[in-house]
């Protein structure tokens, strides 16, 4: 294991000021059990995928957000407030991008078509069949490198 991780640490750092993530104590086993959660999650929206478009696409982003939270946690940071799945996003993205930009990006847009859909207005879309099944494939790729990664990446 790496004994500090410097890639993103000034935007780790803008974030812990702004009060936007918090330190807690770094914890493998909370983060373990999101990834667990993250992969029931995917099976569930796969099996409801026909029946209950909008449900499955909330339990597919579910699972890639528990992802990047397991990433927080693991590292002993949590995202505070308002916001707080955009900033999962930031601090993931600026810890590992590169060279995982490509397989994180997906989250932001799925972020994003969560919120209309589930806080729906007429003027925004909510989540259709054709979204599912980008999220679906895009939240196992993020929940996977998540997996991969969080071995090497030490408590913050």
């Amino acid at each position: 294991m790496i004994s500090r991780w410097n890639t993103g640490r000034d935007r780790v750092e803008r974030l812990l000021d702004a009060g936007r993530i918090e330190r807690v104590s770094p914890d493998r086993a909370p983060a373990e059990l999101m990834l667990t959660q993250a992969t029931a999650h995917l099976e569930s929206a796969r099996m409801l995928a026909a029946s209950d478009v909008v449900g499955a696409y909330q339990l597919a982003y579910d699972a890639a957000r528990k992802a990047l939270a397991a990433l927080l946690a693991n590292q002993g940071l949590r995202a505070k407030g308002l916001g707080g799945h955009a900033v999962l996003y930031d601090v993931a993205r600026a810890q590992l991008d590169p060279p995982l930009g490509e397989v994180l990006r997906p989250f932001d847009w799925m972020r994003r078509l969560r919120n209309t859909t589930e806080y729906p207005d007429t003027d925004k879309p909510v989540a259709a069949a054709a979204d599912l099944a980008e999220a679906i494939p895009a939240a196992l790729a993020v929940v996977n490198a998540i997996r991969a990664v969080i071995e090497d990446m030490p408590a913050y």
